[in-house]
């Protein structure tokens, strides 16, 4: 149950700077009358701020008054500030309290003495009153039609068609499928958005294994290139290390050492074939000195001088001469036989050398070229073993992009989400489509009993005419037999249907939703309505006030009702204030 305890106003239109306040925590019809003691003596009934109440409750709620006033123009014109107005309210055993004002701007909303006001919604008043309606369970629209009925609101059946059915659908909950469709929408759209996801993701995979493949092809022309190259260096390794090996290259290198030992022996008798010539000539020369040594010595010894050929007489060193020629005889000998020694061990070594032998046949000219070949054909050998064992480096990589770089492409959560999309796509039809069975089955369910009870009300009210829902929504008048438009009835008349749809609305919302306490009745009864009419609209009233445990605020200029009532709620204006008193002088 909706149950409003009270609200209270500050500085709030005609409220000045006391706080008035009003009890709806009660269970009884309240007339309230107004007298304006501005005006002089008994005071008028217009202008001393009975519409207050409800313009603060509409305010403490919703954030706007009845009518299209500014916000600034709530505010006391008098003390021009620090307007509040607070409501407290109970829904199903849970109590609610909402302080808003103006100047300062303010809003508080607390749920069991608790600030209901989170960090995301601190600032943002917008996302605090979207979770107070959605706590009441109904828009400022519908709040003007169930419980705040007043001469302000555009009649129903003068609202444009759209307009009325959009209330009806909000009254018959179809509006709550309108809502579930508008959750769908953006679930719509995620899915929307998840399945474009799904088609780059696809797509992106696509390409990757198209490039993937372009790489893997390519390196397979590579890698059969490879091959080709490897093969044929191979083969031609091959044939070189053939062709060289037709040569006894042990052969060569034993006929290049025998080369190179021939000339060795070449050289070495050449060497002492000269040392034997050179020898033999310094040894028979060192002969002919010796002798001629040894003949000037013997002739020196016999007086005769070996340069002249005179008697040694004259000389007179003759005997130092002589000594002389013996100490040359002597180291000549000496040198003599030196050579021929030298000679015959050269003699001796020319011996031993013996015969020479034949010069090998030879393919390289000089060893160290043999040598390069052995090398060479070892170093192809073994280039040959190596290159034959060599793996082809391409393989590796086409296995890696076979196995890690392609990737398999799954359409398993392409076709969930297509068909999440067609189911969500026949639900949101089902939802929004005006021929929707389920929106046809909601409204068939709940029109006859709105008509019903709408007839019920128009009889109680003496309306002699026929009113009735269609199941399009549409609204049908009748009277005897005759089609008539709203703007055809008479001003009590109107005043009767407008009663008789509001209270078959509120019905209707309290059946398929909650009961609320309370109802404010604005003038309804006393604009254009006849004394029966009048009669008619108290009695239903008070049956609601009995049978219902309603707290109805009646909002009268007459004065005539007074003792048809158990409470009245005086309003008073005086000193451009407005005051609220229980005036107990009324009560029966």
């Amino acid at each position: 149950m909706l149950k409003i305890k009270n609200v209270s106003a500050k500085n709030f239109m005609s409220v000045g700077n006391n706080t008035q306040a009003v009890n709806f925590d009660n269970c009884q019809l309240t007339l309230v009358l107004g007298h304006n003691l501005d005006m002089g003596g008994d005071g008028s009934r217009n202008g001393t701020g009975k519409t207050t109440i409800i313009n603060a409750l509409s305010y403490a709620l919703y954030g706007d008054a009845l009518t299209n006033i500014r916000k600034d123009n709530l505010i006391n014109k008098t003390n021009g500030k620090g307007m509040i107005v607070t409501v407290e309210f109970e829904i199903e055993g849970k109590s609610y309290r909402i302080e808003r004002g103006r100047r300062p701007n303010v809003l508080k909303f607390y749920i069991d003495g608790e600030d209901a006001i989170n960090e995301e919604q601190q600032g943002d008043s917008r996302e605090t009153q979207k979770e107070i309606e959605k706590i009441i369970g109904f828009p400022h629209n519908m709040f003007k039609h169930l419980i705040a009925l007043n001469t302000y609101t555009e009649p129903f059946l003068a609202m444009k068609n759209n307009d009325q059915r959009d209330m009806i659908e909000q009254l018959l909950g179809i509006t709550e499928l309108s809502q579930k469709a508008e959750v769908l929408k953006e679930r719509q759209k995620h899915t929307r958005d998840s399945i474009k996801e799904e088609e780059i993701r696809i797509n992106a995979v696509e390409e990757s294994n198209k490039r993937i493949d372009k790489n893997i092809k390519e390196i397979e022309s590579r890698s059969r290139a490879w091959e080709k190259n490897k093969e044929d260096k191979l083969i031609e390794l091959g044939e070189k290390i053939i062709r060289m090996e037709r040569i006894d290259i042990d052969t060569e290198l034993a006929n290049h050492k025998l080369l190179s030992t021939i000339k060795d022996q070449v050289s070495q008798k050449t060497t002492l074939e000269a040392d034997q010539k050179r020898l033999t000539n310094s040894a028979d020369r060192s002969k002919n000195k010796l002798e001629e040594l040894k003949s000037n010595l013997l002739s020196a010894k016999e007086g005769v001088c070996p340069a002249c050929g005179q008697d040694t007489a004259h000389l007179e060193t003759h005997e130092e001469y002589t000594e002389e020629l013996q100490e040359k005889i002597t180291a000549e000998k000496e040198y003599y036989d030196d050579l021929e020694l030298q000679l015959l061990k050269t003699c001796g070594a020319i011996d031993e050398l013996g015969d020479i032998p034949t010069v090998p046949e030879v393919y390289y000219t000089t060893l160290e070229e043999a040598l390069e070949h052995k090398h060479n054909v070892e170093t192809m050998q073994t280039n040959l073993e190596t290159m034959a064992l060599d793996v082809n480096p391409y393989i590796e990589q086409i296995e890696g992009l076979k196995s890690t770089g392609i990737q398999e492409i799954s359409f398993e959560l392409m076709n969930e989400l297509t068909h999440l999309q067609e189911h969500q796509d026949f639900l949101y039809k089902l939802l929004t489509s005006k021929d929707s069975f389920i929106r046809k089955r909601i409204i068939d369910q709940n029109i006859a009993y709105l008509n019903h009870r709408l007839a019920h009300y128009l009889d109680k009210l003496g309306l002699p005419h026929d009113v009735k829902f269609a199941s399009d929504l549409g609204v049908e008048i009748t009277e005897y037999g005759r089609d008539l438009d709203f703007d055809n009835l008479s001003r009590g008349e109107r005043n009767r249907l407008i009663l008789g749809l509001s209270w078959s609305f509120r019905d209707i919302y309290e059946s398929l939703n909650r009961p609320m306490n309370l109802m404010c009745i604005d003038e309804l009864i006393d604009s254009g309505m006849d004394s029966m009419g009048v009669e008619n609209a108290l009695g239903i009233l008070k049956k609601m006030h009995r049978e219902s445990s309603k707290n109805i605020m009646l909002i009268s200029h007459k004065e005539e009702l007074v003792g048809r009532v158990n409470n009245v709620l005086t309003v008073v204006k005086e000193g451009g204030f407005t005051s609220y008193n229980t005036d107990t002088e009324y009560v029966n």
